[in-house]
């Protein structure tokens, strides 16, 4: 942001079309007509913001005029929202507090722009213990009132609107937040609309390329699209018709993101993307009583015409899922011989579907059975922040975990219903029935057969708990445990047995640290993590309190002698979170929350060397990328930079927490070799492995480390590991193999 005192008529224009742009997209809304309040609001904030301007150079009053649009055409909100979206960044950014806000706008207010004040600045701060602690604020003030995170919501997607004007590590940084937290927490409160986008905008800064190519193959698919969307849409129209309906139909083309997304796990070219756009029916029904019945209607009527996939019908309008989405969904093969994804929902649900089911929590519609479904959701994201020290990283990955979940619903011996994530255990029942039932439970019953605490659920499973007095929870349990709510009892009742141990822990090292004169801080205690590999402090005083672990006098070497500080100095010193700078110009391992070496300047693009003298980077072992990939650098604790590849899921987690660490790279020109992994599928015929080889070793010149091949009747599958220069080679290779006859897929791996 930048000031400059005055604004030009031009802009003063501009600003004003913005604003009663809002305002007439709020008239037109079913909400009471409160226009009086909003005028104050938005003269209010275009006082405090006067002579602000955005990176981009524009007005900052641009900016919450944008986000209050988002919220009200958007995502449906009305006056209240409006009014704290254009005020959300007065309290951050100018002299005004929450009581100024209070004062002249009410109380409700001002607790929204409160709520979106302590979660300004993104999710995440500098240091590990800070990230976890804003996001916990944003979880708490979303279970207080849900438009806050509704309107932080809008605000995001307004900032990655406008992600162009920023620096490239910035935009990595913001990026991967988006695809990591509100894009599956957009999805969680059913904005799919805006789910999609922020996946769309945050995948096409990640991977301009691969988005403009896409893209580009979507525009010169769309005759054909058209023409096989009409020849099965016709006789359908001609049905609906004859049944005297009201309705819309239209072909959804998938977003660019969930396109790549197929073909990056199914490791598939665009030309295989079958389900490129799914058909959508949405009726007018004015009796709430009567949409099921005309869903089913429907349904019968397209299985008339055409051949339904026996397993790809999914039935939301009986059950919605938990953010209140609901439709009926059908796979029906079209007469091209592809299937087609046919969705029937009336236009209430499409509407809940469109803008999000939270929006309508208590302020349109009133408190009813779907409702809970949200407010069960609130409540266990209250019962995971109980949880008073987990480690950021892994606190943040089990909410992922459960926002991003596919969901399934499970029967106790009483039918009552259950709704967990796919992939739950009877274990993760136990805890949901009630902590003393996991701590206790020794096996289940599913569908009245004997199973064990790990056995995975399925939807419709019939699930009875076993338990046992003597039972004791064990740590090995978290393996199979799935949601965050059962991880978190199982924690708290971990600790609570492991307090006296923890307790003797903790003794023996302040010990240890008083006779050898050691200050107890932040970069002593991540040595000793680092060292006997643990997480935290509790884990240490436990391997200690257990004497599997013993801090001798070789120990105490690696620290240099502090004299003792005594008064409020010694307090502030051992204060577990802070962070002692250190003037010694040894090379020493940092915290995560220390800031990045001086030395590395993260606005600039840093140039990736490598010869055969060694290079100034290391390659991350969970991605393995190479020379030409789309990569990014991340400044480990030692200074070192790590590459990553920009989708590697690790590096979605270390954008999201560590943003001042990631780097902005680009490839020198190297000299080495390196390791790349490719999988090959095709027809099984004499000689056809003489031939791989071959075009791979002698027409390409490519050394093969490895070589794994298995032939199953007619189909084989072939798994080798080459030594390749850089990633062009590799597409190079994969296009030779695909020439070999029999070949149909070769493709790289990570």
């Amino acid at each position: 942001m930048a000031e400059n005192n005055f604004t030009t008529p031009e802009e003063d224009k501009m600003i004003d079309d913005a604003f009663n742009d809002v305002l007439e997209g709020y008239l037109n809304s079913n909400h009471r007509k409160k226009v009086e309040i909003i005028k104050r609001a938005f003269n209010f904030a275009k006082e405090a913001h006067k002579g602000i301007r955005r990176r981009s150079g524009e007005p900052y009053i641009m900016h919450p005029i944008a986000v209050a649009k988002i919220a009200s055409q958007e995502i449906g909100l009305g006056s209240t929202s409006i009014c704290a979206a254009l005020l959300h960044d007065v309290v951050e950014d100018t002299d005004y507090t929450v009581e100024d806000i209070e004062q002249h706008f009410g109380k409700k207010i001002a607790q929204l722009v409160a709520g979106l004040t302590k979660i300004s600045g993104g999710i995440f701060g500098a240091q590990a213990s800070a990230q976890a602690e804003n996001f916990r604020k944003l979880l708490l003030t979303m279970s207080e009132d849900i438009r806050v995170v509704l309107i932080k919501m809008a605000d995001r997607l307004h900032n990655m609107r406008t992600l162009g004007s920023m620096a490239p590590n910035k935009q990595y940084k913001i990026a991967g937040e988006t695809l990591y937290i509100y894009a599956p927490l957009a999805h969680r409160l059913g904005l799919f609309e805006i789910k999609t986008e922020l996946e769309d905008l945050a995948f096409k800064y990640e991977h301009p390329e691969a988005y403009q190519r896409i893209e580009q193959q979507i525009k010169e698919s769309e005759q054909r699209r058209s023409i096989e969307y009409e020849d099965f849409a016709a006789p359908i129209r001609r049905i609906l018709d004859e049944m005297g309906l009201n309705y819309t139909m239209k072909a959804r083309v998938k977003s660019v993101y969930s396109i790549w997304n197929k073909m990056e796990t199914k490791h598939i070219p665009f030309e295989e993307v079958y389900d490129l756009y799914a058909v959508r029916i949405i009726f007018d029904c004015d009796d709430t009583t009567k949409e099921k019945a005309i869903c089913w209607q429907i349904y019968g009527a397209i299985n008339e015409l055409y051949r339904f996939h026996p397993d790809r019908t999914r039935n939301w309008i009986s059950k919605p899922k938990a953010n209140g989405y609901q439709a009926l969904h059908m796979t029906a093969m079209g007469p091209d011989g592809n299937w087609i994804e046919v969705q029937i929902r009336s236009k209430r649900m499409d509407e809940i579907a469109e803008k999000g089911f939270a929006a309508h929590w208590k302020y349109k519609i009133g408190e009813g059975d779907e409702e809970s479904e949200l407010n069960a959701w609130l409540r266990t994201i209250k019962d995971i922040l109980d949880n008073p020290e987990p480690n950021a990283i892994d606190f943040l990955d089990t909410l992922k975990l459960n926002l991003f979940a596919s969901e399934i619903v499970v029967f106790t011996p009483k039918g009552e219903l259950i709704t967990l994530p796919n992939n739950a255990t009877v274990l993760d029942v136990a805890f949901e029935l009630h902590s003393q039932i996991g701590c206790r439970c020794i096996a289940g019953k599913v569908n009245h057969k004997l199973v064990p605490l790990s056995q995975k659920l399925r939807s419709g499973d019939q699930v009875e708990v076993l338990t046992s007095q003597s039972q004791t929870p064990k740590e090995e349990w978290m393996d199979f445990l799935v949601t965050a709510k059962a991880k978190t009892r199982l924690r708290q009742a971990l600790r609570k047995m492991q307090h006296p141990t923890i307790a003797k822990g903790k003794e023996i090292f302040d010990n240890f640290l008083q006779q050898h004169g050691i200050a107890d801080t932040n970069e002593v205690v991540t040595k000793l993590q680092g060292m006997y590999k643990v997480n935290n402090r509790d884990e240490l005083y436990l391997l200690l309190g257990r004497e599997e672990i013993a801090l001798s006098d070789d120990v105490a070497k690696l620290f240099k002698k502090q004299p003792e500080s005594k008064g409020l100095l010694s307090k502030i010193l051992r204060l577990p979170l802070a962070v002692v700078p250190t003037k010694s110009k040894e090379k020493e391992p940092q915290s995560p929350g220390i800031e990045t070496p001086q030395k590395i300047n993260t606005k600039e693009t840093y140039h990736l060397h490598y010869n055969e003298k060694g290079s100034n980077f290391r390659l991350a072992d969970c991605c393995s990328p190479i020379p030409g990939d789309n990569v990014l650098g991340f400044i480990d604790d030692n200074g070192e930079v790590v590459v990553h590849s920009v989708d590697c899921p690790r590096a979605l987690a270390l954008k999201a927490s560590f943003g001042s660490r990631l780097l902005s790279t680009c490839w020198d020109v190297t000299v080495g070799k390196f390791l790349a992994h490719i999988h090959i599928e095709g027809i099984d015929r004499f000689g056809i492995l003489q031939e791989l080889i071959q075009t791979i070793s002698t027409h390409m010149s490519i050394n093969i480390r490895s070589l794994h091949i298995v032939a199953e009747e007619e189909v084989f599958r072939c798994d080798l590991t080459v030594l390749i220069d850089d990633s062009k080679v590799v597409s190079e290779l994969c296009a030779n193999v695909k020439r070999i006859n029999g070949v149909r897929q070769a493709t790289r791996i990570h």
